[in-house]
């Protein structure tokens, strides 16, 4: 089926328009920079299906992770979640965690993002294009493709009103994800502690406030309230051991990379298991620039674990950083072997084949990768330069033309795109998606 215009969508998603924009700083930047780890996302999926189950959504809502330390988390559509990596390294437990995304779940499963969808017509003055629009899009099409299209930035007035929750939605998010919680067997007491962390916020100026005390305004009565559905609901808690060791494990690596060595080395032993540790140590001599010791500690890992494809995939990482070509494409092609479906996997076996001279194996990865999910800006990378390097001059330009647009780079886009438009069959799929960016920069720059 070909790809469908951009203009198909403008009505539905132009209210997501706010979706991935960096609403936590002042000045707001464009895009939200998501933290894409296959290690991480896999553990966000463990930790919430549970929830999602008991809200009704099952498996149509993709937790994503945010690269930014403010605490917040938020939803934008009706298939995805959004955690700040601040957050995630905040909660001291995985039921802080699974609380905030029930409270999210539940702002989806109670309607609220649709009534603000349908209220939100002011939004169509706000300027630029994003990933909100790429997501919206992707998620009313069903099609990758469709999303990698377009992006979107947008004004800090239709940025808080999308995103502002009132305090009746909030008081029916707080009761249905601890209903959620409750029905799912996880101790809802997770859902107090995480507001206790933003208790007294709201007399802070705005400007000292977090994210997620700007976006979900608390009080004391809605504190009290909350104790109140722990107590109705609470008692029926039973112990989630696995899930224990899936958020340490992601709570671990993501410290690893974003605190500093020192710190990571100095809490290495407080891991809960001997796997995570030799990852902790792996990933913090990595970033010290020791890959005898970062791989003598992800093998160690391994040994513990030999059929974790996460773990062959930070191998991988690790050795295609330390340019030991030959050894990443070995590692990569195990995780790959391992978790055959995983986008950001298979991507990076795509980028290893690269760098051995092998493009035409590396599309094969690649393109399958994208199908996947086309949120991956190095794989929009690595599919220009393979395409290049086979003579595809056409799907490079629109690869590098999808790439900027991902990064609200809307010139750079345009300009790639009819490039592409120049070398693509007319009336081909591809061909459409380059006239997709096209009129997408065309149409914001009408409005400056």
């Amino acid at each position: 089926m070909a790809a469908p215009s951009i203009t198909r969508f403008h009505a539905r998603a132009v209210a997501l328009l706010t979706a991935l924009v960096l609403f936590l700083s002042a000045p707001f930047a464009s895009a939200v920079p998501l933290a894409r780890d296959p290690d991480i996302e896999h553990a966000l999926r463990k930790m919430a299906a549970p929830i999602l189950n008991a809200a009704g959504l099952g498996d149509s809502v993709k937790i994503l992770l945010v690269n930014d330390e403010r605490l917040n988390a938020f939803v934008v559509d009706h298939s995805h979640i959004f955690i700040n990596t601040g957050m995630l390294m905040r909660m001291t437990s995985p039921e802080m965690l699974q609380s905030v995304i029930a409270h999210e779940a539940a702002h989806i499963a109670n309607g609220h993002i649709t009534r603000r969808m349908a209220n939100l017509d002011s939004a169509r003055s706000a300027s630029g294009l994003g990933l909100a629009l790429a997501l919206a899009a992707a998620a009313a099409s069903g099609r990758g493709d469709v999303g990698a299209a377009v992006a979107l930035g947008t004004q800090n007035s239709a940025l808080r009103q999308f995103l502002a929750h009132t305090r009746a939605e909030e008081a029916s998010a707080d009761q249905s994800s601890v209903r959620y919680m409750a029905a799912a067997g996880i101790d809802p007491i997770g859902a107090v502690q995480v507001q206790q962390i933003f208790a007294g916020q709201e007399l802070l100026n705005v400007s000292r406030q977090d994210p997620y005390m700007r976006s979900h305004p608390l009080t004391r009565d809605r504190l009290r309230a909350m104790q109140g559905f722990v107590t109705a609901y609470g008692g029926k808690s039973r112990k989630q051991p696995e899930l224990d060791y899936w958020y340490d494990r992601a709570r671990s690596k993501a410290t690893a990379f974003l605190r500093p060595t020192k710190w990571t080395f100095q809490r290495a032993d407080e891991s809960t298991t001997e796997d995570i540790r030799h990852m902790r140590l792996s990933v913090a001599y990595h970033r010290q620039q020791n890959a005898a010791k970062a791989l003598s500690h992800i093998n160690q890992a391994l040994a513990l674990r030999p059929k974790d494809a996460y773990y062959y995939e930070l191998k991988g990482q690790i050795l295609l950083e330390n340019r030991q070509f030959q050894n990443a494409v070995k590692a990569y092609r195990t995780s790959a072997d391992l978790a055959p479906r995983n986008a950001l996997i298979l991507g990076g076996l795509g980028r290893a084949l690269l760098t051995v001279n092998r493009p035409k194996e590396a599309l094969t990865y690649l393109e399958k990768a994208r199908s996947l999910d086309f949120r991956d800006a190095k794989v929009l990378r690595d599919l220009g330069s393979a395409y290049a390097q086979t003579g595809q001059h056409g799907l490079a330009s629109l690869a590098t033309a999808e790439r900027y647009a991902l990064a609200n780079r809307l010139n750079d886009a345009d300009i790639h795109a009819r490039r592409a438009l120049a070398r693509l069959p007319k009336g081909s799929s591809a061909a459409r998606r380059a006239a997709d960016i096209v009129s997408a920069a065309e149409r914001v720059q009408k409005r400056k």
